[in-house]
């Protein structure tokens, strides 16, 4: 990651622009520019996020935004094939269980993969199956009244 924000750091600084320019041009806060070009990743709790504004500042300064995102996936690849299992069931162990302790404050496991997801509602589909269930007693009242 450190190599990716030297990049960043290096077209910027070659073009010209501050940190200040790039953050009002781009919409990213200079906070997150700052770190980006640290190759401070830690402090970006959102990776999708992340990976936007990784996005448009390639193109802002005029680098490959694919090749850029590709070079990140694979550093993320990297770093989280590293974590161990264990810590990944244990983190999930402990959104699921209340029973098991909480980890010392600070210390969280961090990954996509670990959120639980919501059960997916079907109250779209009730609602058009109603809908569809009205509108045909309502032709066939309309029919019934037309043949009288």
């Amino acid at each position: 990651m450190d190599e990716i924000g030297a990049n960043f750091k290096e077209a910027r600084l070659n073009s010209s622009v501050s940190l200040e320019e790039a953050s009002e041009d781009t919409e990213i806060p200079v906070f997150a520019l700052e770190q980006i070009e640290a190759g401070a990743i830690g402090s970006f709790k959102d990776i999708f996020k992340l990976k936007g504004y990784l996005n448009i500042y390639a193109k802002y300064l005029g680098l490959n935004g694919s090749e850029i995102i590709d070079k990140f996936n694979e550093y993320l690849f990297e770093y989280t094939s590293k974590i161990p299992v264990e810590d990944l069931e244990k983190a999930v162990s402990q959104k699921n269980n209340e029973d098991v302790p909480l980890p010392p404050q600070g210390v969280q496991a961090v990954s996509p993969y670990l959120t639980p997801h919501e059960e997916h509602k079907n109250t779209k589909i009730v609602i058009t199956i109603i809908l569809i269930v009205i509108l045909m007693a309502i032709t066939v009242i309309w029919a019934i009244k037309q043949v009288m």
